[in-house]
């Protein structure tokens, strides 16, 4: 390990909080989990890095899936990168993605690599199995239509 790395444990402490606050929508235990400058890649249209950019996303995850759980599946711990494989699953209650309610039961896969600074998390490079959802909804979100 390099001086000013993270311990494994602390790594994974500080990416078990992340998860906690996404599960949960806490934005307050995400900005706990986060640094200010928090980049999650993709980044949410419109927002800039930090905590503050997950509220309407946390917002629309309460309606669409109140009962979301996250559970980390295998963990790996490099330096100060973290690598998650995590299965997302809940009831879809409300609007998701301009899909209408189904009440359908959903379970995806979510892959993740994140970089520590400080003990907190400072980079998420992020991705979803949306493919998987829409196939479990039977239903695709209604097509944005480009400007013309």
């Amino acid at each position: 390990m390099q001086a000013g790395q993270p311990t494994q444990s602390a790594a994974r402490e500080a990416v078990e909080r992340l998860y906690r606050a996404f599960s949960t929508k806490d934005v307050a235990l995400l900005r706990q989990a986060v640094t200010p400058d928090w980049e999650y890649i993709p980044e949410p249209p419109g927002q800039k890095p930090g905590p503050d950019q997950m509220i309407p996303i946390f917002d629309d995850l309460a309606t669409a899936l109140p009962d979301m759980r996250i559970d980390i599946l295998d963990m790996l711990v490099q330096d100060d990168r973290v690598g998650i494989r995590a299965e997302v699953s809940g009831t879809q209650s409300g609007p998701l993605l301009g899909i209408a309610a189904t009440k359908k039961p959903i379970r995806f896969a979510i892959h993740s690599f994140h970089q520590l600074r400080d003990g907190l998390v400072s980079k998420t490079w992020h991705l979803e199995d949306w493919l998987s959802v829409f196939r479990q909804l039977d239903a695709v979100p209604p097509r944005v239509n480009p400007p013309v």
